[in-house]
């Protein structure tokens, strides 16, 4: 039962840590705690409905491998299109910039064409019905959190760009915190294939994952920095200079996202080169225990009573927090990485399965560097506010992922 009073220390952090402890709307905290537990159940003892997600996960595969067709035409095998030598380092191949982001193009030309035509309104009205409802969240919101089940961080808040500029502070951050606990549809079969040695039915863990962290993050946003949406605001906007064709629609899209693409290759080569600086001036000190002290170190040492409160035994919580402090510090794919390759008994088969959850989030460093670049081009005038949260995006997306740590745990 120590998983629950871990959840219980980690909602007790996040409003110890709020903006405005006595504006908090207990109804979105409740409701999102509940509905983590209940999908968990669901994927748990319903394996039908994980099927339907992997679904819908498809759609997004075929929205990356479409974009790789544009990107292999301009770009040659750098964008996707067949090596013309023998690859001996697998995954190398793999260009972020050529590969990864380009979708942030496709999706901007896209959401403007839906929004012309009038789709994207009628899809965020559908979710402000629902989730008006349920959680208690509004319509953008709603949609946003939703999407990022599926696509990443950037992604889910280009489909509701046109929305951004009149979300509350709260409502901007549980966003940005839903985007933190998640990853993108389109690495999960990577992940998968990562961990399919060690973790069974890797692929259905990673995808659960992904699902149930959503409402946790919504619980937590909720109460570091509290919102009261109202959920009806957003059933109608207009927006300056809209397109007037289809073909205008795409264009304008695209221009919009190429200046999304250029901040965001710009602000994450920043934040990484930062992280390596820090992690420079770091190694001056005196080595600890034969080793550089370096940031991973310092957070991995920070999150070993974390991970003993999330259902980790004792002995086990120091691998797991070093995983923790890789996963914030540089990525969850070299955190990934690094548990496939533990030693078997460095974890138990227990605290591996918890990992697979904790660690399945964009909370980073470099991810932050993407999501203010991102953001902070479809918002300009929001965009010191979206510098504000950022940190504590890192923060609400990891104690977010935890929390579907310890629920596993407990189920």
């Amino acid at each position: 039962m120590r998983g629950l009073l871990g959840i219980a220390v980690l909602l007790l952090l996040a409003w110890g840590l709020s903006e405005d402890r006595f504006r908090v709307a207990w109804r979105v905290v409740a409701a999102g705690v509940l509905l983590q537990f209940g999908l968990a159940l669901l994927f748990l003892k319903f394996p039908p409905a994980t099927s339907i997600f992997l679904l819908l996960n498809q759609a997004v595969e075929a929205l990356q491998k479409a974009t790789e067709a544009g990107t292999g035409f301009v770009f040659g095998y750098l964008g996707g299109a067949e090596l013309p030598f023998a690859e001996t380092k697998p995954g190398a191949s793999f260009i972020f910039a050529f590969r990864a982001l380009p979708m942030v193009l496709v999706v901007s030309a896209l959401a403007t064409l839906l929004f012309y035509w009038g789709i994207l309104q009628r899809i965020v009205q559908a979710f402000a019905w629902v989730l008006r409802r349920t959680v208690g969240v509004g319509g953008p919101l709603g949609l946003g959190a939703a999407v990022h089940i599926f696509v990443g961080h950037i992604e889910a808040p280009l489909l509701i760009r046109p929305y951004l500029l009149r979300m509350t502070r709260g409502e901007l951050f549980a966003l940005m915190s839903c985007g933190m606990a998640g990853i993108a549809g389109t690495v999960m079969v990577l992940y998968a294939s990562l961990l399919g040695p060690i973790i069974p039915d890797a692929l259905g863990n990673i995808l659960m994952a992904a699902v149930i962290s959503t409402p946790a993050a919504l619980a937590i946003a909720a109460l570091m920095v509290p919102f009261r949406p109202d959920p009806a605001a957003a059933a109608e906007l207009a927006i300056d200079d809209p397109p007037v064709s289809s073909m205008d629609a795409i264009a304008k899209g695209t221009r919009d996202g190429i200046v999304f693409l250029l901040n965001i290759v710009a602000s994450l080569i920043v934040m990484v080169a930062l992280v390596s600086l820090v992690n420079s001036l770091l190694g001056l000190l005196p080595a600890v225990d034969g080793e550089a002290i370096t940031l991973q170190r310092l957070f991995a040492y920070a999150f070993r009573p974390v991970m003993w409160l999330i259902g980790i035994p004792g002995e086990d919580t120091a691998a797991a927090a070093t995983l923790m402090g890789t996963k914030t510090v540089l990525n969850e794919f070299i955190a990934y990485v690094d548990l496939a390759h533990l030693q078997p008994d460095a974890l138990s088969q227990r605290s591996r399965l918890i990992m697979t959850y904790a660690l399945c989030g964009f909370a980073n460093f470099g991810s932050l560097g993407i999501l203010i670049g991102g953001m902070g081009a479809m918002v300009p005038e929001r965009r010191p506010e979206i510098v504000s949260l950022g940190l504590r995006s890192i923060l609400s997306g990891t104690l977010a992922t935890c929390m579907s740590g310890a629920v596993v745990g407990l189920l």
